[in-house]
């Protein structure tokens, strides 16, 4: 069923399957009346508080989730923040949307309290999402309760779940794809969602809770692949949110599975196409939305429900990828003669990495180049890790004892795999800009 807001979805779930669950997290289990319950009672308090915009640290429990519903039916302006992003970077992005409430670790929200600014005027039914990427370039996308729960139908529409179903959510909440794809989904076609009890239990999770359904992104469906933590009952993975091996795919469907993969952005409220049959990659264009592409084979999307109003407060950099209902994805790709979309590269200077974060490039190499004392580098990705493609005379070993002390400061997953040494130019434009995927090609021969 398509439901037009968070109300709408939990007051209707609650009148037509009161006693189903609707939510477990570890041996708590909720029925959908209990859930819209507890979600109308938390509402009312929010209501009282006389403040506009709730910050949400999400941690992906389940009072976590009854907060989120609860801000939207108490017509708060919604943010969803990273639980475990640095204080600094928290304290600029409440300063940056507005939030004059805020949820979560009571030590965390005590320290960011002198954060808190004076709220908002027309946030009622406004859901912030972050585009992950490096601190400066992240970007809170304004989506709405309404644009959320078409996207679940669209990919319901496509892939369908049944109340019979389980749905594990693994993934962390204040990202789209993982709310979208690891709980509304779920809740919207009036199965269980089963709540991940946090990283340490990814490996016993599946077996815990005996799903029938998980969402995931690539460098989790390999740890779930790697250390045999799949249950029997497991019939369906939804991959998405990067790029993802075909031997992950393949070792996921060669235990029975059936494996889809999924294409979305941020500003969509999630996924647009699906695959459903055959080559997981060749994924049907949901109904609401439709590509074409620009003449460098750019995708273009419109989708009118699922659509975001804009980046917020940044009027210019949403006119820039949002002109006439049509957003401009930096993506690349083209549809096969039965009408199925392929992805074939990134247009934009963003690399995505196997687990869903970003790298937003011009920042990275430039830290390169300060490092090395040299200019003619880039970056590009190997196996799902960052190369380095050094133009030049160099010893591979002297490069990597400079990159140390930077290599240190960067999250695992995105310090450097290796260094390919050549002494071929960079591939660039006329205007000097790097072919970001001539350079992927090159370094997949090397």
């Amino acid at each position: 069923m398509r439901f037009d807001s968070f109300r709408q979805l939990l007051s209707h779930q609650a009148a037509e399957r009161p006693e189903q669950r609707a939510l477990c997290y570890g041996k708590t289990v909720l029925s959908y009346r209990e859930f819209y319950e507890r979600v109308q009672k938390r509402a009312e308090e929010l209501s009282g508080t006389g403040k506009t915009c709730l910050g949400v640290l999400c941690d992906g429990s389940l009072d976590c989730v009854i907060e989120i519903f609860a801000a939207n039916l108490a017509s708060l302006q919604l943010v969803l923040l990273d639980a475990n992003a640095p204080e600094s970077l928290l304290r600029a992005l409440i300063a940056y949307t507005d939030i004059d409430l805020l949820w979560g670790d009571e030590d965390l929200t005590e320290e960011l309290a002198d954060s808190l600014t004076g709220g908002v005027r027309d946030g009622a039914g406004k859901i912030l999402f972050f585009t992950s990427g490096t601190t400066e370039r992240a970007k809170a996308v304004v989506l709405t309760d309404h644009s959320l729960c078409q996207s679940a139908w669209n990919g319901s529409a496509k892939l369908p779940l049944s109340p019979e179903d389980k749905l594990l959510c693994l993934l962390p909440l204040g990202h789209v794809f993982g709310f979208v794809c690891g709980l509304l989904w779920g809740l919207s076609c009036g199965a269980c969602v089963a709540l991940g009890r946090g990283a340490r239990h990814y490996a016993d999770d599946c077996g815990f809770y005996r799903p029938t359904a998980i969402s995931v992104v690539p460098l989790l469906l390999g740890f779930l692949l790697q250390h045999g933590a799949v249950n029997p009952e497991l019939s369906l993975i939804l991959v998405g949110a990067g790029d993802c091996p075909s031997s992950l795919l393949a070792a996921a469907a060669a235990r029975g599975i059936r494996v889809s993969f999924g294409y979305g952005l941020t500003e969509t409220s999630s996924g647009v196409a699906i695959s459903v049959r055959g080559d997981p990659f060749a994924m049907e264009i949901c109904p609401d939305d439709s590509v074409s592409f620009a003449e460098d084979g750019e995708i273009l999307l419109q989708a009118p429900t699922c659509m975001m109003q804009g980046y917020y407060k940044l009027p210019e950099a949403t006119e820039a990828v949002l002109r006439d209902g049509v957003l401009h994805t930096g993506d690349l790709g083209y549809l096969d003669e039965e009408g199925r979309l392929h992805v074939t590269g990134r247009k934009k200077d963003i690399l995505v990495l196997p687990d869903g974060t970003k790298i937003f490039l011009p920042e990275y190499e430039a830290r390169l180049m300060k490092a090395l004392g040299h200019t003619e580098l880039a970056v590009t990705l190997r196996d799902g890790r960052p190369l380095l493609v050094y133009s030049g005379q160099a010893d591979k070993t002297a490069l990597l004892n400079a990159l140390m002390p930077l290599m240190a400061e960067l999250p695992r997953g995105q310090q450097l795999r290796d260094i390919l040494i050549t002494d071929e130019p960079l591939p660039r434009t006329a205007t000097g800009k790097i072919k970001r995927w001539e350079l992927q090609q090159k370094a997949g021969k090397a």
